[in-house]
């Protein structure tokens, strides 16, 4: 397509317009265009020639003119840190809507500046059929034009009923003006130069007086200025004489933000990878990034003091498991989480209800401070309003209160929703969605397109009256054909979709786990009032019973290995099939893969798979998995027949405690009598509430199957580490045979 002509950029004079009032109000604004392809091309088009952006930025899967190069939308995250005065996204039938990619983008728009979005013309009438980005949603047997679009009908209406957009349908037509918020009152200037707002200036001060033990949790909506702040923060750190400090965040696009605060501040420093350097009177000075599965290696290297290890930065934090960020609190005496309360990827609301009790039980001191002023566009700005809208960043379940009330006064029930319906009803979906959203660490835009249009996806609701307690999304896996599983096994097809049975046949070598039914429950998520009452357990079994008279012959789970949510997973009745060897980098848990037969016939065909896991599991555990985290590898070890002790057993124990032989040749028959000890204990075992004798056993299992020690046994010398085994072999020795 070649550039516009005169005729076409005089005919949106009222750009001019627009573009004045957004700055003046420190607004963003969105322009629609629900056309053709041919005609939303050369509408954007007019548009892009009509002034001198600045870093203007055009997304979409074809370029619309030889002279703009385009940004495919699964590149998105490269651009976070950058900044745009002009994007349009081409959403239109043949590129698609990447709802990832709109979430990350829409925060890399200046103040001023304007966000252009084409979509098929029938989208304003509030109708959608699926677009070619749904071939990441399909999987097999599904094409993407077999899938439903509720997703898709969805935004159309977000769209038509925002109030602040301006339509612009064909080159004939005036465009249909949006009402732009009146002008907000300037924000009193923070008296600290390198501050833009009071919040960030108070951000600033808390994080450069860090004390020990006393965590602060940064929390803010985008555009806040959260990770400048802690940009800011650290160079001060520096400046006051830290030589190290560290950030860590789920990417590292995320910190770039910090990166560039600091090269502003220090313009003689210098940036390398993921470092940045800088020499100080103090001499040289150093803030790393760090993924977030390489944070606690990263304390072993020889040049880091246990003892008083870096300051840790944590950015993102709500989109990090619980679990890791608890690591982090007990290692680092001196850190700070920041979290973005309506966020495209994790959200502070779910950070809240799962850490914060954590935080407290721990760190009684720590504090908190929000971030309300945005720092790059005005209060009441047209796109914030409009993204949250479409990608339900503010989702939230009933109130506690309401919670509370509802499980009081009427009986729980289960309900499946027809998901055309759930997309037409919004409080109902931000209610079911909030669920998901807070319950898991990471909640992406696209989980939202899943819910409603994933093909064989399944949505069961525990209500009490109208309030919605728990959610339950369940996705169907397996039924392949014979050839087609062989040639999985094989290798040699990977189709897409299909993630445990796929796993299990091409890792584990069963091909029955693809020709088998499954129903994968995806996620799972209970009310915070309503939790420890049953909701969950309700759920799982309205699943089982309905999948059952679906002739689904086992019910699946994959999720980070936790010791937790092991425990819920088998008091359930699941039990473990594959674990992962690698931690994930985000999330830097190992990815565990639980089962559940719903027949007789499939309880004889799981068995084998689950009796290889747990033979294999201690050749993983003394290699590959050597430093898999204590509690889950005891959680693991907990499943299988307990093995029989006899008086031999017994008596070998008794030897080693009294000082005979060495832990080496004695670890084969030590390892079978800590298993018949520990197979005995209720699942409760794996909670907090241990004796000290019980929890020094527990740890044993480290030195016995992984051969490493916990921390505490490294300051020991070989006797006195020896002499400490000899007294856990005794308490063993009585726990499994009392003395009469």
């Amino acid at each position: 397509m070649n550039d516009p002509s005169e005729d076409m950029t005089s005919s949106i004079a009222w750009l001019d317009d627009l573009v004045d009032a957004c700055r003046e109000r420190r607004h963003r604004g969105v322009i629609w265009i629900p056309a053709s392809p041919e005609t939303a091309h050369a509408l954007a088009l007019s548009l892009w020639w009509a002034r001198t952006w600045q870093a203007p930025l055009w997304v979409g899967q074809a370029a619309p003119s030889e002279s703009i190069n385009v940004l495919a939308p699964r590149q998105a995250r490269t651009r976070l840190g950058r900044e745009h005065d002009l994007i349009i996204i081409d959403a239109g039938a043949e590129s698609g809507f990447d709802p990832d990619a709109f979430g990350a983008l829409s925060g890399t728009l200046r103040a001023g500046g304007l966000l252009v979005v084409l979509t098929p013309a029938e989208w304003a009438g509030g109708q959608a059929r699926p677009d070619a980005d749904y071939a990441r949603l399909a999987h097999w047997p599904h094409a993407s034009t077999t899938l439903s679009a509720h997703y898709l009908a969805r935004l159309a209406r977000s769209l038509l009923r925002a109030p602040s957009i301006w339509c612009w349908p064909d080159e004939h037509a005036t465009p249909c003006p949006g009402r732009l918020p009146e002008a907000s009152a300037s924000a009193e200037s923070a008296p600290d130069d390198a501050c833009m707002t009071h919040d960030q200036q108070e951000a600033v001060h808390r994080l450069t007086r860090l004390r020990r033990r006393r965590p602060v949790v940064l929390s803010a909506d985008r555009g806040r200025g959260k990770s400048a702040a802690l940009g800011i923060a650290a160079a001060r750190r520096l400046a006051a004489g830290e030589t190290t400090l560290w950030v860590t965040a789920p990417r590292r696009a995320a910190v770039e933000p910090l990166f560039e605060r600091l090269a502003a501040l220090y313009p003689h420093g210098h940036r390398a990878e993921a470092r940045f350097h800088v020499t100080l009177e103090a001499g040289e000075c150093e803030v790393r990034f760090l993924a977030p599965d390489a944070v606690m290696a990263a304390l072993s290297e020889p040049d880091v003091d246990r003892h008083a290890p870096p300051t840790l930065f944590v950015d993102e934090a709500a989109a990090i498991p619980t679990p890791l960020l608890a690591r982090w609190l007990d290692a680092f005496p001196r850190l700070a989480f920041a979290t973005t309360v309506h966020g495209y990827e994790g959200t502070g609301r779910g950070f809240q209800v799962r850490f914060y009790a954590r935080l407290s039980r721990r760190t009684p001191d720590w504090r908190e401070i929000h971030l309300h002023e945005p720092v790059r566009w005005a209060d009441g700005d047209p796109l914030e309003r409009l993204t949250r809208d479409m990608l339900l960043l503010d989702a939230v379940p009933a109130d506690d209160g309401e919670a509370d009330a509802a499980l009081a006064a009427e009986p729980l029930h289960i309900r499946w929703l027809d998901r055309e319906a759930l997309a037409h009803d919004e409080h109902a979906l931000k209610a079911l969605f909030g669920l998901l959203v807070q319950a898991h660490y990471r909640t992406t835009p696209s989980d939202l397109r899943q819910l409603l249009d994933g093909p064989d996806v399944r949505i069961a609701v525990a209500y009490a009256g109208d309030t919605c307690l728990g959610v339950c999304q369940v996705q169907a896996e397996g039924g392949f054909p014979d050839d087609l599983a062989e040639r999985v096994v094989l290798g040699e097809r990977r189709p897409r979709g299909h993630l445990l049975a796929q796993s299990l046949a091409a890792h584990g070598g069963w091909q029955t786990a693809l020709t088998s039914r499954w129903w994968r429950i995806m996620r799972i998520a209970v009310h915070p009032a309503a939790r420890r009452r049953g909701v969950g357990r309700a759920l799982v079994e309205a699943v089982a019973t309905a999948a059952r008279t679906h002739g689904i012959v086992h019910l699946g789970v994959s999720f980070g290995a936790e010791a937790t949510l092991i425990a819920f997973w088998r008091r359930l009745g699941f039990i473990s099939l594959r674990l992962g060897l690698t931690r994930e980098a985000a999330s830097g848990e190992h990815a565990l893969m639980m089962g559940q037969a719903l027949t007789s016939r499939a309880e004889t065909s799981l068995s084998p798979w689950t009796n290889d896991f747990q033979h294999l599991l201690p050749s993983l555990l003394a290699f590959e998995l050597a430093h898999l985290d204590i509690d889950v590898v005891t959680a693991l070890l907990h499943e299988g027949a307990v093995p029989e002790v006899n008086a031999d057993l017994c008596a070998r124990l008794e030897r080693f405690a009294q000082g005979s032989g060495e832990l080496s040749l004695a670890r084969p028959w030590l390892c079978r009598a800590w298993l018949a000890w520990w197979r005995r204990q209720p699942q409760e075992t794996c909670d907090e509430t241990l004796d000290e004798d019980t929890r020094a056993l527990h740890d044993w299992a480290a030195t016995l199957f992984q051969g490493s020690d916990v921390e505490a046994m490294r300051v020991m010398g070989r006797q006195a580490r020896l002499a400490h085994w000899r007294r856990l072999a005794g308490l063993l020795r009585c726990r499994l045979m009392p003395t009469p």
